[in-house]
């Protein structure tokens, strides 16, 4: 019950942040257009900062076992997810937002200060496990997907400003690197606005459309059901087969912040991306509100499964 209501409360919170973002645009303050400013600070600017403060951390023997076994299991997780797109993209004919939106989760919003009330800081570093899985893959897998070139561009994918920092969080863990107190305060300040930011530019971003072409298409709720309901069910199913939860000493927190990471509402970052490569954003929004609104429900019943089954 306590999961439950932190969950939904967070979301919430979110949500209203969202509509913020739809009211200003409704109010003749901004155009939806100018959402696109803010996703290009949101993934050149706040993004990184996110991933080099996740690197951050105390190392320890114990730590250092439950990382690594928290991002093979988020990586297993996302093969199972890019499974799942490529067995039903083509008889659901699912365009290529669709697809992102179903494979990749609004992880980095949602699941680490849901981790940090439920089970405290020291854990925070296995749900960004997932994110770092999740980031390469976006900016890879998502990227290429998006611009309609299945090609990688692998001089691209190497200069990104998100991968940079994902080496550059790597090496100052690996090399036990700590930033200087002000440097890597400044770089979690940033990284805290991940969440509210990314609703901001959703609400903005859905403003360009009726509200009723959100809740009233039916398309909308096929990517929907396959993100929060779909995805989710499959991968608990599979980790209870495999009996993940005892690989490890701990094996069941850590693996529900992994699973957590999993079955959160349709990635921020898409819609970011869709603005940056004049995909349909608006249709990506709609999927974000949708799927973020329902996660109210659909994410308490998936971890209440979780807890009663693992």
């Amino acid at each position: 019950m306590q999961i439950s209501i932190l969950l939904a409360q967070q979301i919430a919170q979110l949500f209203l942040i969202l509509i913020m973002g739809y009211a200003v645009v409704k109010a003749g303050l901004l155009k939806a257009s100018d959402s696109k400013v803010l996703s290009v600070v949101m993934v050149y600017l706040v993004t990184p900062c996110v991933i080099i403060n996740a690197f951050q951390i105390n190392d320890t023997p114990e730590i250092r076992k439950g990382l690594l076994y928290s991002m093979a299991i988020a990586a297993a997780i996302h093969v199972v997810l890019l499974g799942i797109s490529a067995l039903l993209s083509r008889p659901l004919k699912l365009d290529a937002v669709e697809q992102v939106n179903v494979i990749y989760s609004n992880a980095a919003a949602l699941v680490i200060p849901l981790v940090r009330a439920l089970l405290g800081d020291e854990y925070v570093i296995y749900s960004c496990a997932f994110i770092i899985v999740q980031l390469i893959l976006l900016w890879t897998h998502a990227s290429s997907l998006l611009q309609g070139d299945r090609a990688l561009d692998w001089k691209k994918v190497f200069s990104n400003i998100n991968m940079i920092a994902i080496a550059a969080g790597a090496l100052l863990y690996w090399f036990r690197v700590a930033l200087p107190a002000p440097l890597q305060n400044t770089m979690s300040t940033m990284g805290d606005m991940i969440g509210p930011m990314g609703m901001l530019l959703a609400g903005m971003a859905i403003a360009e459309k009726p509200l009723r072409d959100v809740f009233c298409t039916r398309r909308n709720y096929l990517p929907t059901v396959l993100r929060l309901v779909v995805c989710p069910l499959v991968i608990l199913v599979l980790l209870l087969v495999c009996h993940a939860s005892s690989w490890v000493a701990d094996g069941k927190n850590i693996l529900m912040t992994v699973y957590l990471a999993a079955i959160t509402p349709a990635c921020a970052t898409v819609t970011s991306m869709a603005q940056l490569y004049d995909r349909d954003a608006a249709h990506s929004s709609a999927l974000y509100v949708l799927t973020t609104l329902l996660s109210i429900i659909t994410m308490p019943v998936m971890i209440g499964l979780f807890d009663l089954l693992l």
